[in-house]
């Protein structure tokens, strides 16, 4: 079958032949169709990711959309090793396949797929945000940041503040909830050059925020918590929830006092962090209010044929999503 192949950790998978996975109790075979392109699919397939097995050669691909032997619509995550998402086949556990709604076509439930579950577990299962609190997302326009900010307006926040570098798409994240727009821009020495930013943050941690949503780490996630300690209400508990690091940035020298002086409560949210079980449920949920809610992503779909060339292009907007054609 024709696959994305990893070959050696780091190095951008190659379209070519992978022997196809053979059926066996308690698993599915499924005919993929389509496979969005991750931060968690590139971590995993260059072994930076804690989840990582790091045996080669193996397909890439963390999550897909497709067809069971018995032609059911599932999305699927996480497939057995070697075999990936990024294929004309996976192998994959009965649970840890989802049924996809009529209403949603494959390019939208693999595109929106990750992006909702790591908002969902984020906000409800690890912040148990409840109706009426206020979310700050912090690089919000990044395609789980857009997720974050209508799936916390959906669910029933009373304010979103959105963060980012980029001013027209903190500007376009208006039309889809974000009641606040905060532009940052740091440079080498971590000062924030916009001279606005922690004005802003003041601002809002003086009028009370709940939940914190970290896409980014980094210079912007210590800025918020320093706003927190700072500016934050007597009393009032900041659930900050870290998700991923995609400010580059590993690292972050917290002062102790941040944590003393405040009801900042820091905590994880991502494999592990929260059980695969609660993870596939909230695709599930995020796939209901897909119509509801009318949640936008923008996508831009390629045959598999062009991973090689747009490898690099995981986790931006618009989101890359591979189709995958079946051979006859």
């Amino acid at each position: 079958m024709k696959a994305a192949v990893v070959a050696s950790l780091g190095t951008t998978p190659i379209y070519t032949e992978f022997a196809a996975p053979a059926a066996k109790d308690g698993y599915e075979v499924v005919q993929v169709t389509a496979s969005a392109l991750s931060h968690l699919t590139k971590a995993r397939a260059a072994g930076a990711h804690y989840s990582s097995d790091q045996k080669l050669p193996a397909v890439a691909g963390t999550d897909g959309v497709g067809r069971t032997q018995t032609g059911q619509r599932v999305y699927f995550v996480l497939p057995e090793a070697p075999f990936g998402a990024m294929a004309e086949q996976s192998l994959v556990k009965q649970d840890q396949c989802l049924p996809i709604p009529e209403e949603l076509d494959d390019v939208t439930a693999a595109a929106i797929a990750n992006p909702g579950m790591s908002v969902w577990a984020a906000l409800m299962e690890r912040a148990r945000f409840t109706r009426g609190e206020t979310v700050l997302v912090n690089g919000a326009t990044g395609s789980s940041g857009n997720m974050a900010v209508q799936l916390a307006k959906y669910l029933g926040a009373a304010k979103v503040i959105a963060t980012g570098r980029n001013r027209a798409e903190l500007e376009r994240l208006r039309g889809l909830g974000a009641d606040v727009t905060l532009r940052f821009e740091f440079d080498l020495e971590g000062h924030d050059t916009t001279g606005s930013f922690d004005d802003g943050l003041a601002r809002e941690f003086r009028d009370g925020v709940d939940v914190v949503i970290d896409y980014l780490w980094g210079d912007s996630a210590l800025a918020i918590m320093q706003a927190a300690a700072r500016h934050g209400q007597e009393g009032r508990e900041v659930r900050f929830v870290q998700v991923g690091s995609a400010g580059g940035i590993d690292t972050l020298p917290l002062p102790s006092a941040a944590l003393r002086s405040s009801s900042l409560v820091l905590m994880g949210s991502g494999l592990k962090s929260v059980p695969l079980a609660k993870l596939l449920a909230g695709v599930g949920k995020v796939f209901e209010a897909v119509v509801p809610a009318r949640l936008e992503l923008e996508t831009r779909v390629l045959p598999l044929s062009d991973v090689e060339s747009t490898w690099q292009e995981a986790g931006g907007r618009p989101r890359v999503v591979y189709t995958i054609d079946q051979a006859p």
